[in-house]
């Protein structure tokens, strides 16, 4: 049952949960709240950019790991043996008010209210979230002028595997951490 909580429209109690998280962390005396960075892989991803979207004076940098930036055009641009899989979780983008609701609350849609910089990695041969969601999510944030830094690995997939590949992510993503979160 907890895990149908956040299905089609609840998604909102989620993204409203990373608020709740926020909010505790500036409670905890041990952790520091001026001093946030958010990361995900996947859904994850995803998540990292609501948080951007929402809570950007909250974070002081977002990594976004081959997350959708908008749940529509991800249902859309799936391979298609995962959409029915996910239409049951997300929900499913061909009901008017759900295709709304995924549209209103899309990072991408939201992208103006992003203020910190973003880092954005994404594997060209991704069949599970194509490289157009973060092609579309680096164009919206390019525009206000906000720094997005973008790895593109042409010979991966939803994930980088290959040892050099997954190196290069892990130096580029220090690099990343120690200009917008240590700084």
């Amino acid at each position: 049952m907890f895990l149908k909580l956040d299905n089609g429209v609840q998604r909102e109690d989620a993204y409203r949960d990373v608020g709740a998280l926020l909010d505790w962390i500036k409670t905890e005396p041990h952790l520091d709240a001026d001093r946030i960075m958010v990361t995900g892989v996947s859904y994850g991803g995803h998540m990292a950019l609501i948080t951007a979207t929402r809570y950007p004076e909250r974070i002081r940098c977002a990594v976004d790991i081959v997350g959708p930036s908008n749940l529509v055009t991800f249902l859309e641009h799936t391979s298609a043996y995962r959409r029915d899989l996910r239409r049951a979780e997300y929900g499913d983008e061909r009901d008017s008010t759900t295709r709304a609701f995924l549209q209103r609350t899309a990072p991408v849609a939201n992208a103006a209210a992003i203020t910190k910089p973003v880092f954005v990695v994404q594997g060209a041969n991704d069949p599970i979230v194509p490289q157009s969601e973060s092609e579309q999510m680096i164009q919206a944030v390019r525009r206000n002028r906000v720094p997005v830094w973008y790895l593109l690995a042409k010979d991966e997939g939803h994930g980088f595997f290959k040892k050099p590949n997954r190196d290069y992510q892990f130096y580029a993503s220090i690099l990343f951490v120690k200009t917008y979160l240590l700084n």
